[in-house]
Parts: structure tokens; C-alpha cells; sequence
């Protein structure tokens, strides 16, 4: 096919897709990261792409991995962490009914652990 049928990939665009979802602005982004702020700045001014090895620190200061920030199809799920690749494993040998009892389980364990995190920052330091 012609080169005219692979549109670019938009690199500062997902950037700020991701950085957005995070709630993280460019500053927070830079100081998390130790990539200068000036630095992603330019990036976007110039719409220049970040190096790749850059644009690795960035996605694993925001939790994801390199996969997953090319990754833009919402019905693909790339496991790259092998722990992650097992829970998926053994949660797609289970039956339908546990499966939903797996996931009321797993969002409980979420649920309690923000209120846990959200008590702790209300606790004043001793």
C-alpha cells in the first residue's frame, strides 16, 4: 500500500491523551519524570517527537509502557508484565459467573484501598 494509507502516528497528541487522562499537567509531567520541563515544551512548540528513550521515561512515569502508548485500539489488550499475563490467564479459565464475581472482587479491593490511601493523607504526621 502506499504511504498515503499509514497516516502518521500521532506521538504529542496521544502524549497529551494519556498525560490528560492522568490528570497530570506538562509541569507535573517534567517533575515526575526528570525530563526538563522546557524540554517537553519545546517538543509540543515545535511539534518536534520525543526521543524514543524520552518518550519510554514518560510512559513509565505515567504507568503504562511503551505497547500500550502506541496501542490507541480500545478493544486490544497488549499484556506485557507477566504477573498481569497470568492473573488474564487464569481469569479466562474461569466460568462466566465467577468471572463477575472476580471483577466485584477486584474493584472492592480497589475501592477499600482509596479509602485507605484517602484516610491516611487526612492523618496529620507524628
Amino acid at each position: 500500500m502506499p504511504p498515503e494509507y499509514f497516516p502518521m502516528f500521532d506521538v504529542l497528541g496521544r502524549l497529551t491523551q494519556i498525560r490528560e487522562a492522568k490528570g497530570l499537567s506538562v509541569y507535573r509531567l517534567a517533575k515526575l519524570s526528570g525530563i526538563p520541563q522546557p524540554t517537553i515544551a519545546t517538543w509540543y512548540q515545535k511539534q518536534y517527537y520525543p526521543p524514543i528513550d524520552k518518550l519510554e521515561i514518560l510512559c513509565h512515569t505515567m504507568g503504562i509502557s511503551l505497547v500500550d502508548f502506541f496501542n490507541t485500539d480500545p478493544d486490544t489488550v497488549i499484556i506485557t508484565d507477566p504477573d498481569d499475563s497470568k492473573a488474564f490467564e487464569l481469569y479466562r479459565l474461569l466460568p462466566g459467573s465467577q468471572k463477575e464475581l472476580m471483577v466485584q472482587l477486584m474493584e472492592n479491593l480497589l475501592s477499600s484501598r482509596s479509602i485507605k490511601e484517602h484516610d491516611n493523607e487526612k492523618r496529620p504526621e507524628e
